[in-house]
């Protein structure tokens, strides 16, 4: 009998259960939205937040698609594995609670008012709306996302130099969407390593790894080699992944084959963490490298952080300038005066790559061959010196005059301009300051007798930031380097030098630490980077 009543009252609780469910399904209402681009009329994909009164909105434990909060997932949110170092730690929503659409998406939600983002990168203007949802109502929505700004009508392509998605050719499609949706253009994503091992696998590297689809190009690239001695490496457009394990310390044999097989390499995260500036000392000083990222949201001096930046460039090496967000780990934060975090978001850092017409593969890497660049965190900038523009070389007579000209294009409701400097080895030139501005200008007339690389920079709102990469002036063919400079410069460089020399005379205990087995190959760099040193001194 006992067993009887247990039963029962189980199947009571159960059905009460149901009773509950169905009372609240009952109540609940259904939103129907509709996106599209003003422009086309046709529906675009976005970047959607919808949170309600309190704040809730969608989250995921691991990576499953499963609502923990009042906000369901809704079914049209488009789905990838992501995570850091290929854990599992998201699918469909993003690490901030939004997901991305293809231009529609429905759900039913409890009765109340929501509050409705959506975004579609730096180009477009957000909306934000307030939604009350009575019960057991229905209602619909349509939203056209307008343009504040058209850069590929000017020739000019975003690109993020630095996402970390593991992807088969099943998965294009869907990346190509979350690229459509934070409006990013080219996404070269990257196979990242360590001594050990690698991580986010491409299913292949060249053309046959390439993917294009309306309008946005997938490429394949790695971080790779990664060491915490002399920092991490990108790499772009090669025909082919290179790992060197064995000779893992020597990045300039890497760099030598990623440019033997078309590609261009740098360094990431400003050169900043993982002593990448050291990185730079043994192999920027020997020509091994092409770029620097310039702009990422992940150390503390950034988003914008230039001082290994200006350095090299005051040696007098060419240096294009790239950005990228370091999904899914780099977002938005305290140090950059916000009061809560910033979750990791494709594109939250970007380069524009100028190629003059249709983007192509073959077009795009020549313009980070040229140069053709800047970096930004949300305003557009431009920069030309006697009419050439970033990464091009002005060669002038001794006396002879430059005229500079820099323009930066804002928002004020989104991208609030504060102001627009020209920069001339390192230092402010000119300035032009403005409130809430959604355009600034200078200009500039300078005289000249020696070489000198000049670049623009630009300060909007909260964390936005942008800045291209320079126009090298030349005197009579000489170079462009900072002589008033060079002997600190050199000076400094010798004491990067000098750090990894430490490091091989104290070996940490730590495994990610692999530089003392690399003794030999790393003796050999810093010997040839001495020698470039004094070549220099002596100019």
């Amino acid at each position: 009998m006992r067993y009887q009543v247990i039963v029962r009252l189980l199947l009571a609780g159960l059905f009460a259960g149901a009773l509950l469910e169905f009372a609240q399904s009952s109540r609940e209402a259904t939103l129907a939205v509709r996106i599209l681009d003003a422009a086309t009329g046709q529906p675009t994909p976005v970047r959607v937040r919808l949170q309600n009164e309190t704040g809730e909105r969608p989250k995921v434990r691991g990576a499953v698609a499963v609502s923990e909060s009042a906000i369901p997932i809704p079914r049209q949110a488009i789905a990838v594995m992501f995570g850091q170092s290929d854990q599992a730690q998201g699918y469909a929503i993003q690490p901030d609670g939004s997901f991305y659409v293809d231009g529609a998406f429905d759900v039913r939600l409890p009765p109340g008012t929501y509050t409705l983002a959506i975004s579609k990168g730096f180009e477009y203007l957000r909306e934000t709306q307030a939604i009350d949802l009575k019960p057991a109502t229905a209602v619909k929505r349509e939203y056209k996302m307008r343009r504040w700004m058209d850069m590929p009508a000017r020739g000019w392509y975003s690109a993020d130099d630095h996402i970390h998605l593991r992807r088969s050719p099943a998965d294009n499609h869907a990346i190509a969407q979350w690229l459509a949706a934070e409006d990013v253009h080219v996404g070269n994503l990257l196979r990242m390593g360590d001594f050990w091992q690698t991580f986010f696998a491409q299913y292949a590297f060249g053309e046959r790894g390439r993917y294009t689809e309306a309008g946005r190009l997938l490429s394949p690239g790695q971080e790779e080699p990664r060491t915490p001695e002399i920092g991490h490496t990108i790499s772009l457009g090669a025909s082919d992944f290179v790992r060197m394990q064995p000779d893992y310390y020597s990045y300039d044999k890497l760099f030598d084959r990623v440019h033997q097989l078309g590609g261009v390499t740098g360094f990431a995260h400003q050169a900043m963490s993982f002593n990448g500036y050291r990185g730079m000392a043994l192999n920027t000083l020997r020509g091994k490298t092409d770029f620097l990222e310039l702009a990422q949201f992940c150390v503390p001096e950034g988003p914008l952080a230039v001082q290994h930046y200006y350095q090299f460039l005051d040696m007098g090496f060419k240096l294009t300038a790239l950005a990228g967000s370091d999904f899914p780990w780099c977002g938005l934060g305290p140090q950059y005066g916000f009061t809560e975090p910033q979750f990791a978001q494709i594109g939250n850092a970007r380069f524009y790559a100028y190629t003059g017409g249709a983007l192509t593969f073959e077009h795009y890497m020549a313009a980070l061959k040229a140069g053709h660049t800047f970096v930004t965190t949300g305003p557009i900038l431009f920069l030309t010196v006697n009419g050439k523009m970033p990464g091009d070389t002005v060669d002038v007579p001794s006396g002879g005059k430059l005229k500079i000209s820099a323009e930066a294009y804002g928002n004020s409701g989104q991208v609030p301009l504060r102001s627009v400097e020209i920069v001339g080895h390192g230092k402010v030139l000119a300035r032009s300051e403005g409130k809430d501005a959604a355009h600034l200008a200078l200009d500039l007339e300078l005289p000249v007798d020696r070489g000198i690389w000049i670049a623009a920079k630009c300060d909007a709102g909260q964390g936005q930031v942008a800045h291209t990469t320079p126009v090298y002036v030349t005197v009579n063919g000489g170079g462009f380097q900072n002589v008033a400079a060079m002997r600190r410069n050199l000076d400094v460089a010798e004491g990067y030098l000098k750090e990894v020399e430490q490091d091989l005379a104290n070996p940490p205990n730590s495994l990610d630490r692999q530089a003392p087995r690399h003794r030999a190959q790393l003796e050999r760099q810093i010997a040839e980077a001495r020698t470039q040193l004094k070549s220099m001194a002596t100019r």
